[in-house]
């Protein structure tokens, strides 16, 4: 697994771990959303100042982006879409 594919599968499991959509990580780490998409999927290469506000965001240390996984297995999507409007 290269550098890039390792931090996107950690960015991933951190943020599904704490069950964090991508819209409210990129509010918090001030980027687009489509950003942590791109990241999440290893289309974007991310600066260290961008590795440094998403550990932020998530309460991790930015280290928790270069392990290696125990897993291959990605962890499970969340449900799309927005939460339902109270009624």
């Amino acid at each position: 697994m290269d550098t890039r594919a390792r931090i996107a599968w950690n960015l991933r499991n951190l943020r599904s771990l704490r069950n964090i959509t991508q819209e409210n990580l990129a509010v918090d780490a001030q980027v687009d959303r489509t950003v942590i998409s791109d990241l999440e999927r290893g289309k974007h290469n991310a600066s260290v100042d961008l590795l440094d506000r998403l550990a932020l965001a998530l309460a991790a240390d930015i280290s928790e982006f270069f392990c290696e996984p125990l897993t291959d297995d990605l962890p499970k999507p969340m449900r799309a879409g927005r939460k339902p409007k109270q009624v």
